[in-house]
């Protein structure tokens, strides 16, 4: 099996939301695509115990791993990949100009899960989502055809990104906490009156107060998933419905989160593959006619930007 095949494989089995997606993009596109997914499927797996997403387990030595990640990135962007992810995501870092130090803000996301870290406000949130999801972003516009320097365009990139993990936050609230993390910022939780430990947000009796702060998360997406709506004017026509598509299933998720209410927090909403094709095609008319009229970041959390060349 070839990379790419490998890499495609991957994104089916990884993310049927964004495989679906990434179909509409032309093949060449949706290889690299698969690729850089590989890469991040990839890493995300290694700290969390994970197979493809799925079946958290308890890791030995997770920092161990996060520093043998670093440094297999580092050597496969200089030229000496380890496995055929490295090679792949080098590969596409190459072609795309995708700045070592991105890779490394991924990282640095994942760095935070390793240290057990929580956070208190929805700023503070929104780093660790740049992290683990915005800067996927960034580099995936990167791949689309994004130059370096539209620095609008990749905060909108960001914005995406950021939108979809806290759409995750919110559909996983009790899963996370079942296995000790809590991503809920700590100001909003004692707002509610819940305690920021695991075992409250787990607890059937705060569910509804949980509730109410996984429907605020969902909320404060929104504004993301906005902003990101006026970078799709940048993109070709193919990826635009791509992403429009990949948006509107995810911010879909969070739609059902809370109308799930209290009683479902448990449950892993998602939608059906009917649903995902029907939000596909009514992505099709924002992709031909995106925004063309600028919409304001005003207030948004912003991400570090980063401008060296590939190598650095």
């Amino acid at each position: 099996m070839s990379d790419a095949a490998a890499a495609r494989a991957t994104i089916a089995r990884g993310s049927r939301s964004f495989a679906a997606a990434s179909t509409l993009m032309p093949r060449a596109l949706r290889d690299d695509v698969a690729r850089l997914y590989a890469w991040c499927r990839h890493a995300d797996d290694v700290i969390d115990g994970q197979v493809l997403g799925h079946g958290e387990r308890p890791v030995d030595d997770p920092a161990a791993r996060l520093a043998e990640l670093r440094r297999a990135t580092d050597e496969a962007l200089a030229g000496r990949a380890s496995s055929p992810v490295f090679a792949g995501f080098a590969e596409v870092a190459q072609r795309h100009a995708i700045p070592r130090a991105l890779a490394h803000d991924h990282l640095d996301g994942f760095a935070m899960d390793v240290e057990g870290r929580t956070y208190e406000t929805l700023d503070d949130l929104a780093a660790y989502c740049y992290g683990v999801a915005g800067v996927v972003g960034v580099m995936m516009a990167l791949v689309m055809g994004v130059a370096p320097g539209e620095d609008d365009t990749l905060d909108r990139a960001s914005d995406l990104g950021l939108a979809f993990q806290m759409t995750n936050i919110a559909r996983d609230v009790v899963a996370d906490a079942a296995v000790g993390r809590i991503y809920l910022p700590s100001d909003w939780l004692a707002e509610a009156g819940v305690p920021a430990s695991p075992g409250a947000l787990g607890h059937p009796g705060h569910a509804g107060e949980v509730h109410r702060v996984a429907v605020r998360l969902v909320r404060a997406a929104e504004p993301y998933y906005r902003s990101a709506r006026a970078g799709l004017m940048h993109l070709p026509l193919r990826a635009r419905w791509a992403v429009a598509a990949a948006s509107g299933v995810y911010r879909e998720i969070g739609v059902r989160r809370q109308a799930a209410g209290p009683e479902g927090l448990a449950e892993r909403v998602g939608t059906s593959g009917s649903e995902k094709f029907r939000l596909i095609a009514g992505a099709l008319g924002p992709a031909i006619s995106p925004p063309r009229a600028s919409i304001p970041r005003d207030g948004l959390w912003t991400r570090p930007r980063r401008h060296p060349s590939p190598a650095t």
